[in-house]
C-alpha cells in the first residue's frame, strides 16, 4: 500500500495510507466535532466518503458555511422525497433543489394539507434518527434508466442532462435512490435541524401545459439556533405581512368576483398609491421627463415587432380578434413609447429624450403563483424610457441610480444592492441573438458601475429579453432578495422601430439607445415591500390618516370640528370620532389603521385652545406615548412641517 501527502487548507501536510476517504482525513486531523458535512480535495466538492488515492489538498466544508448549508439543504430534499415516497407509494418525485433559506420538492400526487405536512415532517424526523448512511453510487446509462423507468420526470432529466450515452451518479439512503451529482451529507443524523413550512401547486418545468405537481417547502439550517432564528423571523415578518396589514387598514381588495390577482385598491390603499406617485411625478419633473398617456390594448403587429409576442407570449393575456385586427392587452409600455418618440423627426439637440408614464399593464401570471400585491395581473408603475445616443447613456444611468437612491432614502430603505444582469450565451432562446450587441452593451453597463464606484453584482441569465439591465435588489423584513428597481439598456428597439434623429451634419443617425426604468417598481409591489418595511407604521406624509381626533365626551364636538377644519385648511388627513363610546374603546379601535397621531380633546383642551398628542399604533415601539397641553398653533405649525419635509420620523411627541 502506497503512501500520499495530503495538505490540509493549504498549511499542513500529513502522510496517510492510500484508500483513505476524505471523511478520515478529516476526522484524524479536526477531530469528530469537526464540524464538517463535505470536503473539497483538489478544488472538487466531494462527500466525506471519497476514496483518496493520491497526494491532493483537502478543505472541510463547513455546515453553516455557504457551501455548507447548500448540501444540507439538498440532502433534506431527498429526506423529505424518501418520507414522501415511504407514505405515497404512488407519488413520482420530480427535482428537489435547495433555495435560500431552505429545498423544496415537487411530487406528481394529490395536493396535500397541514395535517398531512406535518405527518411528513415526523417521518423525517424518524428518518433522522435512524441515522440512515448516504451512499454515492455510479452507475451506467442503461443502468440509470431501468431503475429511473416507473418516473418520466426523471428519464426526461436524463435527456437532457446526460443524453442516452453517458452514466452518473445516484444516492441511496435505505430503499430510497435518486439521481444527483451530490455532495450529499454522510447520514441522515446531520439533518437534525428542519422543518416543513408550506405546500403550493407547480407546473413540471413552470410550463402550465405540462402536469400539475405539489411543491413541499422546508427549512433547513446547521444548527438549532439557526433555525429558531429563521423561525424567529418568519413570525415577524408574519407580523408584517402586506396582505394581514392591508386588510386591518383597508388598503385594498381582491375579490373572486372581479378574479385573482387583480386588486382593487380601497381609498386608505388609494391615498397611499396616490402619494408615491405625486412624489415620483414631482421628481421625475425636475429630472426632465415628458409625460405621455397610452392604451391599455395595441395591436398584434405592435407586440411582434417588438418582440414581446416571440419571446413574452406567455406572460401575455390572449389575443382578441376584432373587426379590424387582432388586438393584446399590453403587458408593457414600452412599444408605445417607441411610437411616440418615431411620431416626429428628432433632432440631436433633443436627445436625451425621457417619456414617463403612469401606465397600468395585464400580464397573465399563473393563479398558483399569485400573492397578494407582491404577484399580481394588473400592475401600475411609473415607467419610462429614455432615448439618447450610446455617448448620453452613462450620464442617464448615473441619474437613474441617483433617483433610486434618493427614493429609498425617503421611503427608509437601506437594505438593498445593486445587480448587473446578464444575458447566458448558453440558453439564447431567451434573448435576442446578438452576441457582439449583448457583449458591448454589458461591457458598457459594467464601466459605467465601476465608474461610480458603487458596489454590485453579477449575475448571468437575468437580464431582459433585449439588453442588459441594473436591478436593484432589495432584501424584505423577512429576508427574502426581491428585485424592486430596474435599469434597462435596449439595443434591440432601434432596429425594430427604426428609430433615428438628424445628427450635426443632418444626416439620419439611427443609434439611439432605450434605457427602460421604472425606479418604484410597480405600485403592488411597492406597497406590498413598504408596508412589510413600515409594519403599516407609515411616515407621517404616507399614511392614509395622518391625523384621528378623539373626544373625551360629546361636549367636545364643536373644538373637534374646528381643529379638524384647520387641519383640512393645511392639507392635512384626518378625521374625528366624536362619538359616545369611551376614549379607551376609542383608542383601541383606531389603533389598528394606524393613524400617525391621535389628538385627544378633552375639557382642558378645549379651555386652553390645546391638543393632546397620543401615539398608539399596532406594534410601534412608541404606541401609547402622549405629549399634553400642546398649543394648536405649535401643533398646527409642526406637522404641517414633517409632512412637507417627508420626514421618517414621529417627532411631535416627546
Amino acid at each position: 500500500m502506497s503512501m500520499i501527502e495530503v495538505q490540509i487548507n493549504d498549511k499542513d501536510t500529513h502522510k496517510y495510507a492510500s484508500g483513505i476517504t476524505a471523511g478520515e482525513i478529516l476526522l484524524n486531523v479536526y477531530g469528530k466535532r469537526n464540524g464538517a458535512v463535505a470536503a473539497i480535495v483538489d478544488g472538487v466538492e466531494r462527500d466525506m466518503s471519497f476514496i483518496v488515492n493520491n497526494n491532493c489538498k483537502i478543505e472541510p466544508i463547513l455546515a453553516d458555511s455557504e457551501q455548507g448549508l447548500y448540501i444540507l439543504r439538498h440532502s433534506c430534499a431527498h429526506l423529505l422525497a424518501q418520507a414522501v415516497v415511504e407514505m405515497y407509494p404512488d407519488a413520482k418525485p420530480t427535482i428537489g433543489p435547495p433555495i435560500e433559506h431552505g429545498f423544496y420538492y415537487d411530487f406528481l400526487m394529490e395536493p396535500i394539507g397541514d395535517s398531512e405536512l406535518k405527518k411528513i415532517e415526523k417521518r423525517m424526523n424518524q428518518l433522522v434518527r435512524e441515522n440512515i448512511v448516504i451512499n454515492r453510487e455510479e452507475y451506467g446509462n442503461k443502468e440509470l434508466r431501468e431503475m429511473f423507468s416507473g418516473n418520466k420526470f426523471k428519464i426526461e432529466i436524463m435527456d437532457d442532462k446526460i443524453g442516452n450515452e453517458m452514466g452518473s451518479s445516484a444516492y441511496r439512503q435505505g430503499d430510497f435512490v435518486d439521481l444527483c451529482r451530490g455532495p450529499h451529507v454522510p447520514s441522515t443524523s446531520h439533518l437534525r435541524w428542519f422543518k416543513l413550512t408550506s405546500t403550493s401547486q407547480a407546473y413540471w418545468r413552470a410550463d402550465k401545459n405540462r402536469e400539475a405537481l405539489t411543491r413541499i417547502y422546508g427549512m433547513c439550517y446547521a444548527s438549532k439556533e439557526g433555525l429558531k432564528e429563521r423561525q424567529r423571523q418568519i413570525e415577524e415578518a408574519g407580523k408584517r405581512d402586506h396582505k394581514k396589514i392591508g386588510k386591518e387598514m383597508e388598503l385594498y381588495m381582491i375579490d373572486e368576483m372581479i378574479g385573482k390577482g387583480l386588486p382593487v385598491w380601497l381609498p386608505n390603499g388609494e391615498i397611499l398609491k396616490s402619494e408615491i406617485e405625486k412624489y415620483a411625478i414631482e421628481t421625475e419633473n425636475r429630472y426632465g421627463y415628458d409625460r405621455v398617456t397610452t392604451p391599455v390594448l395595441g395591436k398584434k403587429e405592435l407586440f411582434e415587432c417588438s418582440g414581446h409576442l416571440p419571446h413574452y407570449a406567455e406572460g401575455m393575456y390572449p389575443p382578441m380578434e376584432m373587426d379590424d385586427g387582432t388586438y393584446y392587452l399590453k403587458a408593457m409600455n414600452c412599444p408605445m413609447h417607441h411610437l411616440v418618440f418615431s411620431n416626429k423627426k428628432r433632432s440631436y439637440r433633443e436627445l436625451p429624450i425621457r417619456i414617463a408614464e403612469y401606465g397600468t399593464v395585464y400580464r397573465n401570471e399563473m393563479s398558483g403563483a399569485l400573492a397578494g400585491l407582491l404577484r399580481v395581473r394588473m400592475l401600475s408603475m411609473n415607467d419610462a424610457h429614455i432615448y439618447c445616443t450610446l455617448d448620453q447613456v452613462g450620464e442617464e444611468v448615473a441619474s437613474n441610480i441617483k433617483m433610486v437612491q434618493d427614493y429609498y432614502s425617503s421611503f427608509g430603505f437601506e437594505n438593498y444592492h445593486l445587480r448587473l444582469s446578464l444575458w447566458d450565451p448558453e440558453n439564447t432562446e431567451k434573448y435576442i441573438d446578438q452576441p457582439e450587441n449583448w457583449n458591448s452593451t454589458q461591457d458598457h453597463l459594467r464601466n459605467i458601475l465601476n465608474e461610480l464606484g458603487v458596489p454590485y453584482v453579477e449575475v448571468i441569465g437575468e437580464a431582459a429579453f433585449y439588453g442588459p439591465k441594473i436591478d436593484i435588489q432589495f432584501t424584505t423584513a423577512l429576508g427574502r432578495e426581491e428585485s424592486m428597481s430596474t435599469i434597462q439598456l435596449d439595443f434591440a428597439a432601434k432596429e425594430r422601430f427604426s428609430l433615428s434623429y438628424k445628427d450635426e451634419n443632418g444626416d439620419e443617425n439611427g443609434e439611439v439607445f432605450v434605457i427602460h426604468r421604472a425606479p418604484l417598481s410597480t405600485h403592488e409591489r411597492f406597497v406590498a415591500f413598504l408596508t412589510e418595511h413600515w409594519a403599516g407604521n407609515f411616515p407621517t406624509w404616507l399614511s392614509p390618516i395622518q391625523i384621528q381626533i378623539i373626544t373625551i365626551s360629546e361636549k367636545q364636538k364643536k373644538y373637534a370640528r374646528e381643529v379638524e377644519s384647520a387641519l383640512l385648511d393645511i392639507g392635512v388627513r384626518v378625521l374625528v370620532d366624536d362619538s359616545d363610546a369611551t376614549i379607551g374603546k376609542k383608542i383601541r379601535m383606531h389603533r389598528k389603521m394606524r393613524p400617525s397621531y391621535m389628538l385627544i380633546l378633552g375639557e382642558e383642551e378645549e379651555k386652553e385652545r390645546t391638543v393632546s398628542i397620543r401615539i398608539d399604533r399596532k406594534g410601534h415601539p412608541r404606541s401609547g406615548e402622549q405629549s399634553n397641553g400642546i398649543p394648536l398653533d405649535h401643533f398646527l405649525k409642526n406637522i404641517e412641517t414633517e409632512i412637507s419635509s417627508k420626514s421618517k420620523k414621529l417627532s411631535l411627541v416627546e
